[in-house]
């Protein structure tokens, strides 16, 4: 009885060891999810100012706020020029070149550990106060890529202008391994 039980024991524990690289194994990294998702992040455009994109500081990474492509198709106020859904897909384009600028201070989005803060501000009439469905364009697209280690705090603010008539500028700040 007791060889029996001995035998049970060592099974499950090299059914649970086994389970447990399957899971390892089947863990998927964020430089992963970008292929598998089909995203391709965009060329980074050089700064527009006497600034650099990322300073890295210890195991974080700050991250100058970001705004669209000089050509992305909306400009101005959300919910005047532009709908939210359109200041969402902003959102989640300045996400994009956000990605990007981090592969570039890391070499890969593997190196990050966890997005931390988040800081929106949207283009913004007087009255407007959908911000955050907004910048959720730009959270969204954190989750996607990262899992749950792209879940941040964050603000997302009224602004009553940005750089260039931009609808959005994104400021973040990740950790780093």
């Amino acid at each position: 009885m007791k060889t029996l039980l001995k035998m049970c024991a060592v099974g499950m524990l090299a059914l649970i060891a086994i389970s447990g690289q399957a899971l390892a194994q089947g863990a998927t990294t964020p430089e992963a999810r970008l292929k598998e998702k089909n995203i391709t992040l965009p060329t980074v455009p050089p700064p527009v100012a006497n600034y650099v994109d990322a300073v890295r500081v210890g195991n974080l990474l700050f991250l100058s706020g970001n705004t669209p492509a000089a050509d992305w198709k909306f400009k101005g106020k959300v919910g005047k020029d532009m709908t939210v859904q359109e200041g969402y897909d902003t959102a989640r384009q300045v996400g994009l070149i956000m990605l990007a600028k981090v592969r570039n201070a890391l070499g890969s989005l593997d190196h990050v550990k966890r997005v931390v803060k988040v800081f929106g501000m949207v283009n913004s009439p007087d009255g407007f106060g959908d911000q955050p469905r907004v910048i959720n364009g730009f959270s969204d697209l954190m989750v996607e890529v990262f899992g749950e280690n792209g879940k941040h705090t964050r603000s997302a603010v009224g602004m009553a202008g940005l750089p260039f008539n931009n609808a959005v500028e994104v400021e973040m700040i990740v950790e780093v391994e």
